[in-house]
Formats: structure tokens, sequence, C-alpha cells
């Protein structure tokens, strides 16, 4: 007789049950990491607009486009902020915390900055 080949009922399952895993955990982290993408373009957009004059104003704007970007884990006032002549840097660093299951959870530290 030839060897069988293939996948037994127990091996698919394994296989299905990682492929379900790794899909929830990649759901689970990716609005953290589009959250990260729009605070870093919403920087760099603050960063181009020249309207902006003053430290207050900066982070007025940015929580104006936070808001409608829908981001809620940095604010304006979270913003460091330097200003020296013509020269603005902008920069944040923030911790977001995404709960798996029960005690379990991830922790992700992002760090954005612009600067003109």
């Amino acid at each position: 007789m030839k060897s069988q080949r293939g996948l037994s009922l127990i091996g698919l399952m394994l296989i299905g049950a990682l492929i379900f895993l790794v899909a929830i955990l990649g759901m689970k982290c990716l609005p953290a990491y589009m959250e990260y993408f729009a605070v870093s373009r919403n920087l760099k957009d603050l960063v181009a607009s020249r309207e902006a004059s003053s430290v207050r104003e900066i982070q007025s704007g940015f929580d104006k486009r936070a808001q409608i970007d829908d981001i809620t884990s940095v604010q304006g006032r979270d913003l460091e902020i330097d200003k020296d002549g013509n020269s603005l840097s902008i920069a944040v660093s923030y911790e977001r915390r995404v709960p798996l299951f029960n005690h379990v959870s991830l922790l992700f530290t992002f760090d954005a900055s612009a600067e003109r």
C-alpha cells in the first residue's frame, strides 16, 4: 500500500484555530495602529500649515483634527511643542492598552513627531 498524504482532521482544526487567533489579534490591534497613523498625519499637517502661531492655537487645531479623525488617546495638551523663530517641532509619546481577554492585554508605546 502507498502511504497516505494530507492533513488529518486534528491538524486541520489546529491550523484553523491558529488562523482564527491571528485574525482576532489583528482585528484588535489594527485600530491602535490606525489611530497612530492619524496622529502622525495630523502632526505633519499642523507643522505644514502656517496658520497656527501660538502654542494654544496649535493645541486647539490638533483637538479639532482629533475630533474629526476620532483620536481618543492623545489631546492637544499632551503635545510637546518647541518653537524657535521659524522652526517648529511637535512631538507626542503615548501608550495604548488593548485588552485581549480576561486579564491579558497588549501595551503599545507610540512616538510621533513632525518638524518644520
